[in-house]
């Protein structure tokens, strides 16, 4: 083997799983056939989920200043506004921090860990790896220096909706094609005046917000405008042309930092894993830019996958661990579709559009449709089948502050290395007892969490908890024991090692 991994791609997706494949201690090869960062920025900030992901391994200072739900309070669903904060721990997330941040904040964290980074290595073809009987995946890269072959034991392919590897694997990638297209640019030294949540027209949307000292963020969809050939990049005279029409305001004169365009197209990668050959990210799914959620989306399919990919191809864990990653994740996305393809009906369409627009303007002024819709778009309704009844089974845990003998700390601190966490949350000597022999791949603590300031705690009635490395609670105990405290880590982190010495500690356990 050349390698454990390789990953196609070094956009967000790829650099946030090449981060986490090192955390688990296996090595891992990022082809990119761009030779240098380009610098433009598509996406300008993550959600609240990707928020607490970043905090989980102590990245998120790295980004600072951030949003919180004191400064980014107010979201909007197609265009709507409406308080996220009615939804615990919600908010619109950080915001005003461009992709181009984001991916140097990544690259430079995977590179730390020892991640290698190939830049004008392009992924040409796959040779084997697709297949249930593989028992590698091989691969050629054009490189600078001429065709290189690689194998490793895992390929992902984090390579973009057209994605090449997605293709080579053989997955369909079945939805709906692009009905029109919108355009995109960061225009230089002209006065607009701001429409944040876009505005809608008589032909059309158009948004404007500033991003910097003279530099405007610009988006013009215009009603009635198919798509045209993607291999053609559009011209600032088209954005110029488009936006124009729509507010008749002449802009053809100003300089441009970018210019792009980008269409409805929505479609879901039929599997997310064919043998060792594994997406995330736009590789996987593609859908209207509606809410920010594209980018954040595809950073938490990596985190989901990493920690599982690490463990399998460590051996610690078996070969089924890692389609719990389709059954996850693909519902996951199948849920951003459908909610960005709502967005674009209700911001994007024309009259006929209206009466759907003020109904929705009605139902957003309950409660519980504004905590459904801010649950959706900041990525904190997730849930995933675990296994138990318990309310927080299979959700994310959400940042709480811990108290013990030592002090305190938090759980998201307590992610940072990327290993499972078990809270003895009721000093249970049976509890460390049954992690015991996951030593090493689970960390126990044993404290009380600091009182919370909301009424429906969370941990209120909690005994014990095992987090798993990605932040979502894989067991939880209202009682004292362990009772399906052994299922749950063999489901999750594998079979413990098959003889544990005599005399041997217990498991690292940390009273704080």
């Amino acid at each position: 083997m050349d390698t454990d991994v390789i990953i196609v791609g070094a956009g967000p997706t790829g650099l946030t799983l090449a981060g986490e494949l090192r955390l688990g201690g296996v090595r891992v090869e990022v082809l990119e056939r761009l030779t240098a960062p380009t610098g433009q920025s598509r996406g300008l900030g993550f959600t609240a989920r990707a928020m607490e992901t970043f905090d989980q391994r102590g990245l998120l200072s790295r980004f600072e200043p951030c949003g919180t739900p004191e400064t980014s309070p107010m979201g909007h669903f197609g265009g709507v506004r409406f308080d996220y904060t009615v939804l615990p721990g919600a908010h619109f997330g950080a915001r005003g921090i461009p992709q181009s941040r984001t991916e140097a904040v990544l690259e430079s964290w995977a590179v730390e860990r020892g991640a290698r980074v190939h830049r004008g290595w392009e992924f040409a073809e796959l040779h084997r790896g697709a297949g249930p009987d593989d028992g590698s995946v091989e691969i050629t890269a054009r490189t600078p220096e001429g065709e290189r072959r690689l194998r490793a034991a895992y390929l992902v392919g984090c390579d973009g909706g057209r994605s090449p590897v997605r293709e080579a694997a053989g997955i369909a990638f079945p939805g709906t094609p692009a009905s029109r297209v919108m355009y995109l640019a960061d225009v230089v030294g002209r006065s607009l005046r701001p429409r944040p949540l876009g505005e809608r027209l008589e032909h059309g949307m158009v948004m404007a917000a500033p991003l910097a000292d003279g530099v405007d963020r610009v988006i013009v969809c215009p009603d009635g405008s198919p798509p045209g050939d993607d291999d053609v990049p559009a011209a600032f005279a088209e954005v110029a042309a488009a936006w124009q029409r729509l507010t008749g305001e002449d802009i053809a004169d100003a300089a441009t930092e970018w210019v792009s365009s980008f269409t409805d197209a929505t479609r879901q990668a039929a599997e997310y894993r064919r043998g060792r050959v594994l997406l995330a990210g736009d590789a996987a799914h593609i859908h209207l830019p509606a809410g920010g959620q594209g980018m954040s989306t595809g950073i938490l399919d990596a985190v989901n996958l990493g920690w599982k990919l690490a463990a399998v191809a460590r051996g610690t864990a078996p070969d089924p661990l890692l389609d719990t990653y389709h059954s996850e994740r693909h519902p996951a996305g199948a849920r951003l579709l459908t909610n960005t393809r709502a967005q674009g009906t209700v911001f994007l369409g024309g009259r006929e559009s209206d009466p759907l627009r003020a109904l929705f303007a009605e139902l957003i002024e309950y409660d519980d449709v504004k905590r459904h819709l801010a649950g959706a778009v900041s990525g904190l309704d997730v849930r995933y089948d675990t296994g138990g009844g318990h309310p927080l089974a299979g959700r994310r845990v959400a940042r709480r502050v811990l108290v013990g003998p030592a002090g305190e700390t938090t759980t998201t601190r307590l992610l940072h290395s990327a290993r499972g966490v078990l809270l003895d949350l009721s000093d249970d000597p049976a509890v460390r007892e049954a992690a015991a022999p996951w030593r090493g791949r689970v960390a126990v603590t044993t404290a009380a969490p600091k009182p919370a300031d909301e009424a429906d705690d969370e941990l209120a009635s909690v005994t014990a908890l095992l987090i798993r490395p990605d932040g979502y609670a894989a067991w939880v105990s209202t009682i004292s024991g362990a009772n399906g405290l052994t299922e749950a880590l063999h489901r999750w982190f594998g079979p413990p090692p098959a003889r544990v010495p005599a005399g041997a500690p217990a498991p690292q356990t940390k009273d704080v």
